[in-house]
């Protein structure tokens, strides 16, 4: 069983920066593909990004050279640093831990608003 729980969203001008969090509890989080996914109003929930148990990443074409996932299984937890902010980037934001053979567990999202 892993709980995730995401933090740092918030307000911000576009062209700024956020960096957000997902911290996990529980066992074996280094065993863990994970990924943030963010839902914008009347839209699909969307993969942003990516990342292995090797720590090899990808991202979706919209977010490329802006956003940057990592992770330190030390302290079990995994971010997603966003630059430039644009207002298409408004949306709950969703991290998500599973893997192949592994239950799926997400996070509560954290609101990020990118406004003037």
């Amino acid at each position: 069983q892993v709980q995730l729980v995401e933090s740092g969203g918030g307000l911000v001008q576009p062209g700024g920066s956020l960096r957000l969090s997902c911290a996990a509890s529980g066992s074996a989080f280094s065993i863990y593909g994970l990924g943030w996914y963010r839902q914008a109003p009347g839209k699909q929930r969307e993969l942003v990004a990516g990342i292995t148990s090797s720590g090899r990443t990808n991202y979706a074409n919209s977010v490329k050279g802006r956003f940057t996932i990592s992770r330190d299984d030390a302290k079990n937890t995994v971010y997603l640093q966003m630059n430039s902010l644009k207002p298409e980037d408004t949306a709950v934001y969703y991290c998500k831990a599973g893997g192949y053979g592994l239950a799926d567990y997400w996070g509560q999202g954290t609101q990020v608003i990118v406004s003037s």
